[in-house]
């Protein structure tokens, strides 16, 4: 008997590992984080999303969603966003919490009283330590052995089929699809209303 394809079995690690991180998930952050988007929906704030190369992808589509469900949401390095205030909310995403370019913008959004939310595998970190909400996602980050060690050994992940920060960007994503739909609940927003939303101009 042949073994398992590489690419499906993969495909399950990575599976396996996000099922293994949302039961370690601290759901109190999670509730935070969606009482901070709830009232910025409700002012009319701006939420900005903020992430570097796969992370940043990861926020990319958040924010789309965010748009979807009525926010005023925007993504960092676009040409279209507009100054962020005090009240306005920042995601930061970044497994490492050490990225300089999202370090320093999130520093920034703090200095003119934004509240800032870090998604990342370090609440110790240099992120972790502006943020006003640190929401812990664990993933194996792409900088250091021992962080490798943390995620295969307490996650149960034996074998690292995901190379590089795979495990946090995959789980991320993961988590912030389940933000949307908690969203979804919290402001009564219907799956009609976010189609509603949804460019109608395409490529």
């Amino acid at each position: 008997m042949s073994s398992e394809h590489p690419a499906i079995k993969a495909m399950k690690e990575i599976s396996e590992f996000a099922i293994r991180a949302a039961e370690v998930i601290d759901v109190s952050e999670v509730d935070k984080m969606v009482d901070m988007l709830t009232d910025v929906y409700r002012r009319k704030g701006k939420a900005l999303v903020m992430g570097a190369g796969r992370s940043g992808l990861v926020g990319k589509a958040f924010a789309m969603r965010l748009l979807h469900l009525g926010f005023n949401s925007y993504v960092l390095g676009e040409t279209i966003v507009p100054s962020i205030s005090k009240g306005d909310v920042a995601i930061a995403i970044s497994g490492s919490g050490r990225t300089g370019l999202i370090v320093d913008a999130a520093d920034a959004a703090k200095k003119v009283g934004a509240y800032v939310i870090a998604i990342t595998t370090f609440p110790e970190s240099p992120l972790g330590s502006i943020a006003d909400l640190v929401v812990r996602i664990p993933g194996r980050s792409k900088i250091s052995k021992m962080d490798d060690y943390f995620a295969r050994q307490i996650l149960g992940l034996h074998e690292p089929l995901a190379p590089l920060g795979t495990l946090f960007e995959d789980t991320a994503m993961l988590f912030l699809d389940g933000v949307v739909y908690y969203l979804m609940i919290k402001l009564n927003v219907s799956e009609d209303e976010m189609r509603s939303r949804h460019a109608n101009v395409e490529f």
